[in-house]
């Protein structure tokens, strides 16, 4: 049986391409070590400046991340898409769940991102990030052996970088 919408999946199809992926460090904000990288699309670039706002973001949203049941480990993206701006803060907290916030906005204009919509979630290279970041959790965090901080050393050591399809 073919999709409902065979062309639309095949027009996503065509435009599908690799991104670069770049890490950003893992500063401790809010209360949290976050895991940064930056995502971009061909032809975009994620700055110093689109990091550093990044960061605040995040810092406003992690503020709040003990109510969540927030374990202090984070990963945040930034992604210079071909359609707009995006950051996504994970965030891993109590019973092996996560929380994770979209926020959305123009292309080039990061001081204009806002909340995502009631059930956005992340897109195909975003997830390709974030599966990685459950692996290393999984890997280094909940299966390491070792100190808790020899198991934090080397989950923060471990950071995606290439491309993403």
């Amino acid at each position: 049986m073919a999709p409902a919408d065979a062309g639309a999946l095949l027009a996503l199809a065509d435009g599908y391409h690799a991104r670069t992926v770049r890490p950003l460090g893992s500063p401790e904000v809010a209360g949290h070590v976050v895991k940064s990288y930056a995502i971009e699309a061909p032809g975009r670039t994620v700055t110093d400046q689109d990091s550093q706002a990044a960061l605040r973001i995040a810092a406003h949203h992690l503020s709040s991340a003990h109510l969540r049941g927030s374990l202090g480990h984070s990963a945040l993206l930034m992604h210079a898409g071909g359609d707009g701006d995006y950051v996504l803060v994970h965030t891993w907290i109590e019973g092996y769940m996560s929380d994770l916030a979209v926020f959305t906005g123009p292309a080039g204009n990061i001081s204009r991102l806002r909340p995502g919509r009631s059930g956005l979630a992340p897109c195909v290279w975003e997830a390709a990030v974030l599966a990685y970041e459950r692996d290393a959790f999984s890997r280094h965090v909940l299966d390491g052996d070792g100190a808790f901080e020899e198991r934090l050393a080397a989950w923060r050591g471990d950071m995606m970088e290439g491309e993403v399809r």
